[in-house]
């Protein structure tokens, strides 16, 4: 009779091993059934594309593999910058007592350490107080300039819509413009070509001139956005002119790809210091690129320590310096965590950029950056020609989304902004362009903006839905 409890007796057809009374049993299944079991997984696991469901249409799946060199030189400059803000990290004792302290002294200024670091700034201010990124380089420019300066947007022509009313080109009087301050303005215009005009710019400063303002992305227009090296010569150009004119660099979309030599110079291994060559200031929105798409909200003001302070008066109030303006702790985590992350959320979003010029130029549109030249912020445009098209695109990007894919996107009036504009946004932070997302003014030449991604295959998938609806 069998003893109850035991499992003797279904050994041989089970595989299992015997054990001693009140044991567990160990299983070992049959060794010709294990190999079998492992040539069909092996098998599986290198299965060719035909056997596996294809996640991408042809002509993006041809268009990916023909990146494969790009995407390695991408991912080789995200290790370097992933580096770098690393240290930076370390460098500041940041600890979880740092990160997680929602109003407290100590985690706003590992932050601004950090940050100041990472971008090679004398001082920064990084707060969730800054609305967005035109409030960032507003508090910036009204830190520079007094009644009677002017401001010169020194190579890239009309600045970015948002900022029109700030300067005063738009309703200039009755709404805290710097015109209705008595700052006056004028713009170095573009070669006829879209590049930067440098017999212009080597004459434009005046002795009055205060402060030029370069825009580094593209904004809504169509040309290439700066190279560092392009910012570089434009600063010495304007320093060479007036070395008391400041500088002042609107740095959207540009953080953590190619930015290290815009404020200051490496001379030696721990050696810093700010060049005569180097913008004053750099400012820009944590939900771009430095939020590493977890960043909530905010802004950033980097450059000389004299002049972040006085953007921080601009922000708060004369006398109360960096100290001030509470920060629930889960948005202080938000911005370590996110900054941390940036390096590889602004690498994949440069590897969508660049899929995105490859598919849409093969189709006969015309991109800005062209298919696979270098990169200097994480935009892609693409030239449409017509309000159809802006909009399918822009519903068809709606549609591919993890938020809202249900929502039609409708073309309208946006404050800040003088055409009707429409937006895509599928993000889980509102507004956020560091998250896959695309925009565009419904004007000539009716382009489409696109911009963000976490991981490349988001745009791939999306270029699909595109390719159906255009």
């Amino acid at each position: 009779m069998r003893r109850r409890g035991s499992s003797r007796a279904a050994a041989p057809s089970l595989g299992l091993r015997g054990a001693a009374p009140g044991a567990t049993p160990s299983f070992s299944l049959p060794r010709r059934l294990v190999s079998a079991r492992f040539t069909k997984l092996q098998a599986l696991s290198c299965a060719p594309p035909a056997q596996l469901a294809r996640p991408f249409v042809p002509e993006v799946e041809a268009a990916a593999d023909s990146l494969h060199s790009e995407f390695r030189a991408v991912d080789n400059l995200v290790a370097h910058n992933t580096t770098r803000v690393l240290r930076a990290f370390q460098n500041a004792r940041v600890g979880s007592h740092v990160s997680q302290q929602p109003c407290r002294r100590g985690g706003r200024e590992a932050l601004d350490k950090v940050f100041a670091e990472i971008v090679g700034a004398e001082s920064a201010i990084v707060r969730s107080q800054f609305f967005s990124g035109t409030h960032a380089i507003t508090c910036a420019l009204f830190a520079f300039l007094r009644p009677g300066d002017e401001v010169t947007l020194a190579v890239a022509g009309a600045p970015y819509d948002t900022l029109e009313e700030v300067i005063g080109i738009r309703n200039p009087f009755g709404n805290g413009s710097l015109r209705d301050f008595g700052v006056e303005y004028r713009q170095v215009h573009l070669a006829e070509d879209g590049s930067l005009d440098w017999d212009a710019l080597s004459g434009s400063l005046r002795p009055q001139t205060k402060c030029a303002l370069i825009q580094r992305s593209c904004g809504y227009s169509w040309r290439r956005s700066l190279s560092v090296a392009e910012i570089e010569r434009a600063i010495r150009m304007i320093k060479m002119q007036n070395p008391d004119c400041l500088v002042m660099v609107d740095n959207c979309y540009g953080n953590l790809w190619k930015q290290w030599s815009l404020l200051r110079r490496k001379m030696t291994v721990g050696d810093w210091f700010f060049s005569s060559q180097g913008a004053d200031l750099i400012a820009g929105s944590l939900i771009k690129n430095p939020g590493g798409t977890i960043a909530p909200c905010g802004g950033y003001v980097a450059g000389r320590k004299r002049w972040v302070e006085a953007a921080a008066a601009r922000l708060s109030a004369p006398g109360l310096g960096l100290d001030c303006g509470s920060t629930p702790g889960g948005v202080m985590r938000a911005f370590f965590q996110g900054l941390f992350l940036a390096p590889q959320m602004v690498g994949e979003a440069v590897k969508g950029s660049l899929l995105i010029a490859e598919v849409m130029s093969s189709r006969g549109f015309k991109v800005q950056p062209a298919p696979r030249v270098p990169r200097h912020d994480t935009v892609q445009a693409v030239q449409l020609g017509d309000r159809e098209r802006l909009l399918a695109f822009c519903e068809a990007v709606q549609r591919s989304g993890p938020v809202g894919s249900f929502i039609k996107p409708v073309a309208g009036s946006t404050a800040g902004y003088a055409s009707e504009v429409i937006f895509a946004h599928g993000t889980f932070i509102d507004g956020s362009t560091s998250e896959l997302s695309c925009d565009g003014p419904l004007r000539d030449p009716f382009a489409v903006f696109c911009q963000g991604g976490t991981h490349w295959t988001q745009w791939a998938l999306v270029l699909g839905e595109v390719l159906n609806s255009i």
